[in-house]
């Protein structure tokens, strides 16, 4: 009865992304996060990127304070661990891993992913740090809820184009 239930492909597939889960779960929370290397090396790039963009754009940046990047006049953003993408790129990596495809197609999909997301996370700061030197308020809500909705439809959005494009066993979660 246990393995019919396990040849089930939907259930197979729900079953190894737990597991893909709880293992990224555990790597990060025992191993990378208290290191704080990974995470502070994401958020540099994501701080050096959005400083960037927001100077060729014309704002007069700070960044000088660590994790914080604002538009002068502000008080600027803090950028924790829970905003860095780390468990995005988890999340993401896990759907990918866990859903049929050729290995190879995984192994170039999945930093070409992580990239795209960083990419967005990078846009959600410009435009937090932008929303920010004309309302805090706008940028709380847009933080809580607009960019939360954008980033993991965006993710969603990679899911399926892996789904529909990229995975040689469309068919197999019918």
């Amino acid at each position: 009865m246990i393995l019919n239930f396990l040849k089930n492909p939907i259930i197979r597939f729900l079953l190894t992304l737990l597991l893909l889960y709880i293992a990224w779960f555990l790597i990060y929370n025992l191993w990378l996060h208290p290191k704080e290397t990974v995470d502070f090396f994401v958020i540099n790039i994501t701080i050096g990127v959005s400083k960037f963009f927001l100077e060729s754009m014309g704002y007069t940046v700070f960044t000088g304070i660590e994790r914080v990047i604002g538009v002068d006049g502000t008080s600027g953003l803090w950028i924790g661990d829970n905003c860095n993408g780390m468990s995005l790129f988890g999340l993401f990596s896990g759907f990918i891993i866990a859903y049929p495809g050729k290995w190879w197609k995984k192994l170039i999909y999945i930093p070409i992913g992580i990239i795209l997301i960083e990419f967005m996370n990078i846009i959600r700061i410009i435009s937090l740090a932008i929303l920010d030197t004309h309302s805090r308020a706008w940028t709380e809500f847009n933080h809580t809820y607009t960019f939360t909705i954008v980033v993991y439809g965006f993710i969603f959005l990679l899911w399926m184009i892996w789904v529909n494009k990229f995975s040689s066993k469309i068919a197999s979660l019918n």
